[in-house]
């Protein structure tokens, strides 16, 4: 297990003396007098005239098309909470290197400093003819809703909140592969969440829209069971998951449950909890960095059970880091309006069945692994694994241009080799 010290967080921040994690490089020559003239006075002109007379246009004469702004006002950093615009900073920047890492798309963080909802819509509103896609970040919940349903109406691109979107899509992925391997009807389970902020909705929702049944899910936060008449900690968006009509704990709720989702706080799940549980239970403790129940626990207590975190130590990862790079990658290629739910399912569907293929021997050697193949300790790819783009990217794409959201068709059998050409740029 790998151990991260602050010494050396803040000493890889400064390496070399260059603080931060980004930064701008040129896409076209600059070494002659002609090369400053294109580029620059006059010869600059030109695509300006064109891009008033089609806005579309920006697609083709700057890099609107291969834009996304990253985008929080520090209200809910990691699980360090509102530590203002600033001090999201570094994250943001980590998103745009994973941006550009794994997908081959440029980025700008853009850090808006305000709790005022409705400016920081109109930041977003101003700035959005610049890029290609809106990814906000690290913005509390219920705000967070607000803030991207409103966005993505006003708006012609696509909006994503990849606090809620990008954790439910990776789950939808492992939920699906770990109902297969426990010989289980996606119907017919019992869920139960610790954790009803964003990212606990957005997944319940997701679930929802992959075939488990909304009164199958149990939703509990701080306040215990969200239960029909609750007043304390409600927002509409939960509200919508009440179960029962009175109090419950979240001990209370495990009894028989098949599953349970953790999206809250660490060492809340005890073993008591999982011995409740049904046969072969399907434990994701996502807390970051230190989960609901500790893996190693979880083992020991239900050695039948399928476990999965959010760290990259453990086998079974939950982590946006599968989703939001290629997911972008897939709309933007084609110039899509939004990233809608047929989108959102094609990139769970992508990753399921990725983790059903054999693993290359490059991945392998990327973890220290000498074998790896699906079953209970792999039911999503490693986020190191090249593949992921080239199966991700391509379902995005097809599922917009089905969908009609795309603004431009592609040819879906060139596609990947076009995704190759583009992640060998950035090794």
């Amino acid at each position: 297990m790998i151990k991260i010290t602050r010494e050396a967080a803040l000493e890889y921040h400064h390496k070399d003396g260059k603080p931060g994690k980004l930064s701008v490089v040129p896409s076209k020559p600059l070494e002659t007098q002609s090369d400053l003239s294109l580029a620059y006075t006059p010869g600059v002109a030109y695509p300006v005239l064109e891009i008033e007379k089609n806005k579309e246009s920006a697609y083709d004469y700057t890099n609107k098309g291969n834009l996304v702004a990253v985008i929080s006002n520090g209200t809910a950093i990691l699980g360090l909470g509102d530590r203002g615009a600033l001090a999201s900073k570094p994250v943001m920047e980590g998103k745009g290197v994973l941006f550009k890492k794994f997908a081959d798309l440029d980025v700008y963080d853009i850090e808006v400093d305000t709790h005022n909802p409705d400016l920081l819509i109109n930041v977003v509103t101003a700035i959005a003819p610049t890029f290609g896609g809106i990814n906000l970040e690290d913005i509390r919940s219920p705000e967070c809703f607000y803030i991207e349903q409103t966005l993505q109406k006003m708006l012609d691109i696509p909006v994503f909140h990849d606090d809620q979107h990008g954790t439910a899509i990776i789950l939808g992925a492992a939920l699906m592969n770990a109902l297969e391997l426990t010989q289980r009807k996606i119907n017919e389970i019992k869920v139960v969440f610790s954790g009803a902020g964003a990212a606990g909705i957005a997944c319940a929702n997701q679930l929802v829209k992959l075939g488990v049944p909304r009164d199958h899910i149990w939703m509990c936060d701080i306040a215990g069971l969200v239960y029909k008449g609750r007043e304390e900690y409600m927002f509409p968006e939960k509200e919508r998951f009440s179960q029962g009509d009175h109090p419950d704990t979240l001990a209370g709720t495990m009894e028989g449950a098949d599953i349970f989702i953790g999206v809250s706080a660490a060492n809340i799940l005890t073993p008591a909890m999982i011995k409740r549980m049904r046969r072969q239970p399907i434990i994701f403790a996502m807390a970051n960095p230190d989960p609901e129940i500790p893996y190693e626990l979880a083992r020991k207590i239900r050695p039948d059970a399928v476990v999965a975190t959010g760290r990259s130590d453990y086998p079974n990862q939950i982590n946006n880091v599968l989703g939001f790079p290629f997911i972008f990658r897939g709309a933007m290629d084609v110039q899509a309006h939004a990233i809608n739910d047929e989108m959102k399912i094609a990139a769970s569907n992508a990753l399921a069945a990725l983790a059903k293929e054999p693993v290359p021997e490059k991945v392998l050697r990327a973890y220290g692994l000498e074998s790896l193949e699906f079953g209970m300790d792999y039911i999503v790819p490693k986020a190191l694994d090249e593949r992921v783009c080239l199966w991700e990217a391509p379902a995005v794409a097809r599922a917009a241009m089905e969908s009609g959201v795309a603004r431009r068709k592609i040819n879906l059998d060139e596609y990947p080799q076009l995704l190759v050409r583009r992640l060998l740029k950035t090794c």
